[in-house]
């Protein structure tokens, strides 16, 4: 055999060459490597977890501060919830203590309440709207902004009174065309009430001492630090007298009476549905079902108009917003301001009751 032919490659060794390339090293050598990996020591461990719990927190703050900045550009230009499509009566609830500013639910803002109103009057399939009220009245200036936003609705307005519409709540609804109270409604109370709280003596026994310094005789009236003197008392109840009688002229234009009529019911009292249809402050015993029907009637639909609730929507920044404000650092901060709100003199439309 010459040394050319014992050198050259037969077929079967060709055939058994890739049983013996170098995978099996390759295979070693990676097993060295996560060997290695795999032996990290426990501290490298710890700090990486450590590393960790520090930035995930603040990675998530990040992701809601992103998300919030991305919707709020959208969040003025929303749409206040749903469109009517066909001719409807439009139904606006306002529920819970009156108060300025945004707010719907639990509470009815000002704002939110007359941004309904204008809407509802913008649209030309809406033609009358029932006002669902169930207040016990609340804030001077947010009763009389929601007021003065149905006086300029220029469609038939009926409402409707839940459990209570008194004070604040009466005062919203006087402008209506038709008012509707169940039986057992309480309403009334049309007169005005402030309060202030005193607390020097407590001041006193915890040890704390107050300094006002003042430019301006009166510019402490009402401070909780000490208590009204009969000269401040005098000087509040002019205050009162010229806010009670704004009440009772709302009062006898709405219902048609003479200043004296009215002056006569504005004394503070409470009067059931039944009572108030008997003085002239309601038209009719019935519910939310009759003022609609009286409503669909008004605006020539028919005593079945299709109807739809006027609702602000919840757009995506709300939401964001609302998960915030249930932390209790902002719990805190609202009882803060409640209490701020409260030491400060404010006049009412609201109903008291033992």
């Amino acid at each position: 055999m010459s040394d050319e032919q014992a050198f050259e490659p037969s077929d079967q060794n060709q055939a058994q060459q890739p049983v013996v390339v170098n995978p099996p090293a390759q295979d070693r050598r990676d097993g060295q490597q996560r060997s290695r990996r795999g032996n990290l020591p426990a501290w490298l461990w710890a700090i990486f977890g450590i590393i960790f719990g520090i930035t995930l927190p603040f990675m998530i703050c990040l992701g809601f501060f992103v998300l919030l900045v991305a919707a709020a550009p959208a969040a003025g230009s929303a749409p206040a919830g749903p469109v009517a499509l066909t001719p409807s009566v439009g139904i606006i609830r306002v529920q819970g203590a009156i108060v300025g500013g945004n707010a719907f639910g639990t509470v009815s803002g000002a704002e939110t309440i007359v941004d309904l109103i204008e809407r509802a009057n913008e649209d030309n399939n809406i033609r009358a709207i029932v006002l669902r009220v169930d207040s016990p009245g609340g804030g001077v200036v947010a009763s009389d902004e929601i007021y003065h936003a149905l006086t300029q609705f220029d469609k038939p307005i009926v409402v409707s009174m839940g459990t209570t519409a008194a004070s604040g709540g009466y005062y919203i609804s006087a402008p209506a065309d038709v008012i509707y109270a169940a039986p057992g409604t309480l309403t009334g109370s049309l007169g005005v009430i402030s309060q202030f709280i005193t607390a020097e003596e407590l001041l006193d026994e915890l040890g704390v001492e107050v300094t006002v310094i003042t430019a301006g005789e009166v510019k402490d009236f009402g401070s909780i630090n000490e208590s009204l003197t009969e000269e401040e008392i005098a000087f509040w109840e002019t205050i009162l007298e010229e806010t009670h009688e704004r009440f009772i002229t709302i009062v006898a234009d709405g219902r048609g009476m003479t200043y004296e009529e009215a002056e006569v019911l504005a004394d503070g009292r409470i009067f059931t549905g039944e009572q108030a249809l008997e003085v002239g402050l309601v038209d009719e015993i019935g519910y939310i079902d009759d003022a609609i029907a009286r409503a669909g009637e008004l605006a020539g639909l028919g005593s079945d108009p299709n109807t739809i609730e006027l609702i602000p929507e919840l757009d995506f920044a709300s939401l964001l917003l609302g998960i915030q404000s249930y932390t209790p650092q902002n719990e805190l901060m609202i009882t803060y301001q409640i209490i701020e709100e409260m030491s400060q003199p404010s006049l009412e439309y609201r109903l008291s009751l033992p």
